[in-house]
């Protein structure tokens, strides 16, 4: 009885050692400079399964506990960052395939709720609009440097106005911030982080 409970599982297992290995060799190679000079369309593919794959790690229970003690005892938004705005993008990235970089991707009240009102962008979106910016920075060990950017949440949110998910965080620096996060939330999982 008592085996059936523990974590992982062998399915967990299955899924969590593909999910990490995939998130991890995208991880590293957007942090190499080299990733940055490589085609928008690249580099969108990448971004985007790197966020696919997270999304589908928020599933795993233990993870969701993480994100419950970040929003408990981390500084204000990691964790709604960790997890709502993250998968805000990556079901912007699934639901609306329209786009070929980064810099392209927009939406707006109209195009969200085309056919439901309420899902997930939608709700992130009526929570968020018209909050303060917020200032981030993020420690590159290897590179011993410190990147600085702003998350920017819409002032407006209606049928009209396109919201640019480039206007929200730029592509470089929010990316690096969104994978750096997404490995320190899935790291607390590993035994041995280094993968």
């Amino acid at each position: 009885m008592l085996s059936k409970n523990l974590r992982p599982s062998k399915a967990e297992i299955a899924f969590l050692d593909q999910a990490y290995k995939k998130f991890y060799e995208i991880y590293r190679e957007t942090l190499n400079d080299e990733f940055w000079e490589k085609d928008s369309y690249y580099r969108f593919f990448r971004i985007k399964t790197a966020f696919e794959i997270y999304a589908e790690l928020l599933n795993y229970e233990p993870i969701k506990w993480e994100i419950k003690l970040i929003k408990k005892n981390r500084p204000p938004m990691e964790g709604e960052l960790g997890s709502e705005l993250f998968k805000c993008i990556r079901n912007i990235f699934a639901h609306f395939p329209f786009f070929d970089s980064w810099n392209e991707v927009w939406i707006n009240k109209l195009l969200i709720n085309w056919y439901k009102e309420g899902q997930t962008i939608d709700r992130f979106l009526r929570k968020y609009v018209g909050k303060d910016e917020i200032h981030l920075r993020i420690w590159e060990g290897d590179k011993k440097q410190m990147t600085y950017l702003s998350i920017t949440f819409p002032n407006e949110y209606n049928d009209n106005t396109q919201i640019y998910l480039k206007d929200i965080m730029s592509e470089r620096e929010g990316v690096k911030f969104s994978l750096i996060l997404m490995k320190k939330i899935i790291d607390t999982q590993l035994i041995h982080p280094n993968f």
